[in-house]
């Protein structure tokens, strides 16, 4: 599967509407005008009215899928993007020109937010050059050093994201630096803990196995070279991070030196959010569109 085909299952759900944050921004309207003309979604784009008007225009964007509501400021933005969601009056919340932290914020508010009780993690699904199947790595943006507990969380929203878009039981593997558990290594330990913990149900709908080193994970000549016996090794969907250092690495490695292309969303929420970077192209926060829509469509996650 392709990046492309999910703007396709995107296209084929009806009545999506994305509230968009502060949307006075080029490379935003740039993603929401391809969206339109692919009849992915409405948009209630919130922030200075004049500014995004004349984006709208720029771009030859009329008025038939869009809505501008009027904010003073990028924070009076946020709320009322993040309000809208949690009165299901959109079911997609997308950054626009506002920090993370001040989106981040909006989403926690115990009054209008989109708490579920569940962690909120990144998860980036990447189309790389050679290889047949999505790659899917996590947690590369919002979480530091996550504890076993907070890891489990981490796989179960990535699980949810990788059935919406169809892959019924992904194989996730715990990724470390070596294959055996050592006690001085903590990503030996909470990938042992959490591969026992899938096969003892803890942890559904998936296929766990770790401690695994990158080329374990995704090459069977590799596993096989290592004499790995195991059902994820060389096949793995979901790429478990130790830590948000190796996830950052990993993401922008496969973006700058394998040409991938990625869409990503912000999953735990009461509905998925669009959180993509100033550095993301247009064609990255069209593909998170399309990622958020029909994981919105599929399950609460």
């Amino acid at each position: 599967m392709k990046l492309e085909n999910l703007l396709d299952e995107a296209a084929k759900i009806n009545g999506k509407i994305v509230a968009v944050a502060s949307a006075e921004d080029e490379e935003v309207i740039e993603a929401v005008s391809e969206a339109i003309k692919r009849n992915l979604a409405h948009f209630l784009l919130y922030g200075k009215k004049e500014e995004i008007e004349d984006l709208l225009i720029a771009k030859g964007i009329g008025k038939d899928h869009v809505q501008i509501i009027q904010a003073r400021t990028k924070e009076q933005a946020t709320e009322l993007a993040v309000r809208a969601v949690h009165q299901n009056e959109a079911s997609v919340l997308m950054k626009g020109n506002v920090p993370t932290a001040t989106l981040l914020k909006a989403v926690l508010n115990k009054e209008y937010g989109l708490r579920t009780g569940r962690i909120l993690s990144h998860v980036a699904i990447f189309e790389v050059p050679g290889f047949s199947k999505f790659t899917i790595v996590t947690d590369a943006a919002m979480n530091l050093e996550p504890d076993l507990q907070q890891k489990e969380q981490i796989v179960v929203n990535a699980v949810n994201i990788a059935r919406a878009i169809g892959i019924d039981k992904p194989k996730v593997a715990a990724l470390a630096a070596v294959e055996i558990i050592n006690p001085a290594m903590q990503a030996t330990i909470d990938a042992a803990s959490l591969t026992l913990m899938n096969k003892r149900g803890q942890i559904k709908d998936c296929l766990i196995d770790g401690p695994l080193a990158l080329d374990n994970a995704i090459s069977l000549e590799a596993a096989k070279h290592k004499g790995i016996d195991s059902d994820i090794a060389g096949q793995a969907d979901i790429l478990l991070v130790p830590t948000i250092d190796v996830g950052n690495v990993l993401y922008k490695s496969l973006i700058y030196f394998a040409k991938a292309s990625v869409g990503a969303v912000i999953a735990g929420a009461k509905a998925p959010i669009v959180l993509t970077s100033r550095s993301d192209s247009s064609e990255s926060k069209l593909y998170s569109l399309a990622l958020a829509i029909c994981s919105s469509d599929k399950y609460n996650i």
